[in-house]
This record gives C-alpha cells, sequence and structure tokens, in this order.
C-alpha cells in the first residue's frame, strides 16, 4: 500500500477532487500536487510525444509513484517510469480496464479532440485480444465550458450527451474533469469515469484490477 503519492495535473480544478476522494477512501494518504497547465497546451499543438522531455523534467527529482490526471498525457507519462525510476500510472488505466469487461461496445466521450486517440489505443491495450467497438465523439462545446469556469454547464453537456447515447454497453468519460457527469445522467448505460479507480490502483501500487 502506498501512502504517498505524486500528482501531475494539467488544470487546478483537479486537486479538490483527489483531494476530497483521498478523504473519502484513502484516510491518511499523503498527495502531492504538481500542477502544469502549460503540458497540455503544449500537447495539443504538437502532439503528446512533443512534450516528453518536458514532463520528464517536471517529474524529474520526484520519489515514489506519481499518477498523471490528464488523459492526453498518460501514455507519454507512464513511458517515461524506467526513466525516472519511479512507478507511473496514468489515472484512466483502471477505468479502461474495467470498461473493456463490461462488454464490446464502448463509447468514450471527449471534451477535447488531443484526447481520443490515447484514450482509444488505451482501450485497445487493455482489451488485449479481445474485440472491442470503440466510438468516440467530442461533446461540442464542452471545453470552451470548462476553460471558462462554468462547471455546471461543463457537466451538464457531458451527461447530455452520455443520455444522447444508444447500443452501447458502456460509457467511458475520457477525461478525469469529467467525472461529475456521472451523476447527472439518466441513462441505464453504465458510464466509467476515472479519478475514484485511478487514485485507488496509484495507492494499491498501481493494480488496475
Amino acid at each position: 500500500m502506498v501512502t504517498e503519492l505524486t500528482l501531475l495535473h494539467t488544470s487546478p480544478v483537479h486537486v479538490p477532487v483527489f483531494d476530497a476522494l483521498r478523504d473519502e477512501r484513502h484516510p491518511g494518504a499523503v498527495l502531492r500536487h504538481l500542477v502544469v497547465p502549460q503540458l497540455l497546451d503544449r500537447a495539443r499543438e504538437g502532439g503528446p510525444e512533443s512534450v516528453a522531455d518536458q514532463v520528464l523534467g517536471v517529474l524529474d527529482g520526484v520519489r515514489g509513484p506519481v499518477l498523471v490526471t490528464c488523459s492526453t498525457l498518460g501514455a507519454v507519462a507512464e513511458a517515461l517510469g524506467p526513466r525516472l525510476g519511479v512507478p507511473v500510472l496514468r489515472v484512466d488505466r483502471p477505468m479502461a480496464a474495467a470498461a473493456v469487461r463490461q462488454g464490446p461496445q464502448i463509447v468514450v466521450l471527449a471534451a477535447l479532440a488531443s484526447t481520443v486517440g490515447p484514450t482509444e489505443e488505451l482501450l485497445a491495450e487493455e482489451a488485449g485480444g479481445r474485440a472491442v467497438r470503440v466510438h468516440s465523439q467530442v461533446v461540442g462545446g464542452a471545453w470552451q465550458l470548462f476553460e471558462a469556469g462554468d462547471t455546471d454547464g461543463y457537466l451538464e453537456a457531458v451527461a447530455r450527451a452520455a443520455d444522447a447515447v444508444v447500443e452501447a454497453d458502456v460509457i467511458v468519460l475520457a477525461q478525469a474533469s469529467m467525472a461529475g457527469a456521472a451523476r447527472l445522467v439518466r441513462t441505464p448505460v453504465p458510464v466509467l469515469s476515472s479519478p475514484a479507480p485511478g487514485l485507488a490502483a496509484a495507492l494499491l501500487g498501481g493494480r488496475t484490477g
């Protein structure tokens, strides 16, 4: 069991979310937050691989495991684990592992197009040899609401998109910032978000299942 964890965020909105999860489910755990919004901005311009050196610099010197809460950067950050000498877990990996167990037809909702490719690749990786059918959708206007600080409007837009989904075994909310929308949906389709399972897995030493 891990008692101290470093979290790398690209938005400060994640800090209270993970602190609240810690207080509710993992009392006693120590969370150290690194917030670097510029990483996402640069990854959106040049692709996730373009910020690998910058992620390495941000995490250089970190002791102990790291949880990366940005889905766009997740794969790049995980791959740096051996160079950093510490375990690095992307927050959406446990969610993806749970999604492929739900059934083969998966709908991914994202607020940013840059998140779609990394999420689809992660689902395929977690599926292994199992056949999955992934349909991804960028929720129109959602990111603009997020950037404007309209959290309620952002989550409502995501929830509406989830409620409009038909013929799916599971709905995946690709970004950690979308988690609150799961409380608003009316669809009977299971809706998965990443913060709670991601934090739990990181504190259990990276186990996802």
